[in-house]
């Protein structure tokens, strides 16, 4: 008993001190540009395993050398309540997690076995970056609880401005591409700064499958949505630079 007592109390230091690690790299943040996230790294080790070679692109710029076309934009398709939400926007989440219960009935009537896939969505731009900063790519109730309190730790400890200057410089935009400026220059042959309004539209639109969409240019879906997109930017408020 007293050792299982001793392995508890060690358990929960440990999770304490992880804990405090996480704040003290987010409070850093307000001072320094994170150079690389655990989700780069892992891309990293898998494009070298696989090539022999990295073939990389990305460059850091300042959210104010990043046209205000592509911040909303990217509030338009992926978080429309990034200003008002503290990391965690709870009405996507019961929703997504009402979806994720109706497709697991479904899977289990199948006949067949065959499982439907999860429907994974409800997070907010600070849950993305939460994960593509600390977290691996594994799908459990642990990793996703982790990856709440990383977000509101975000929230707290940092501006809505430079969440989104973190994230536009590190989210996914293809195959070894990372950040505005290297997608600008891959897709457009444009700098961030440049992005016209339909250009921002279509980055934007990529974001929840960069990789297939990368490979897809000429995607129906992707024109449409994008269209849809552009739309909506009007409506967007950016938080102060």
């Amino acid at each position: 008993m007293k050792r299982a007592l001793r392995l508890l109390v060690l358990a929960l230091l440990t999770l304490l001190a992880l804990q405090l690690y996480f704040l003290l790299r987010i409070a850093a943040m307000n001072w320094i540009d994170p150079q690389s996230t655990t989700f780069q790294r892992s891309e990293m080790t898998r494009i070298v395993a696989r090539d022999g070679r990295l073939a990389w692109s990305q460059q850091w710029v300042a959210l104010s050398a990043i046209s205000a076309n592509l911040p909303r934009a990217v509030i338009a398709s992926e978080d429309g309540g990034f200003l008002e939400h503290h990391g965690i926007e709870w009405e996507a989440v019961e929703q997504a997690w009402s979806k994720n219960q109706r497709a697991e009935a479904r899977a289990a009537q199948r006949k067949n076995g065959r499982r439907v896939a999860k429907v994974v969505g409800g997070s907010t731009i600070t849950q993305q970056l939460a994960k593509n900063l600390f977290l691996s790519g594994e799908r459990s109730m642990a990793r996703k609880a982790q990856e709440a309190l990383l977000a509101l730790s975000l929230e707290a400890l940092l501006s809505k401005s430079r969440i989104l200057e973190i994230y536009l410089n590190h989210v996914e935009w293809g195959e070894g591409v990372f950040g505005a400026q290297a997608a600008a220059r891959h897709y457009f042959r444009v700098d961030a700064r440049q992005l016209a309004a339909a250009q921002a539209a279509r980055l934007a639109v990529m974001l929840p499958a960069p990789k297939r969409f990368e490979r897809l240019p000429g995607s129906a879906y992707l024109a449409t949505r994008s269209g849809t997109i552009q739309a909506r930017m009007g409506d967007v408020e950016l938080p102060p630079r």
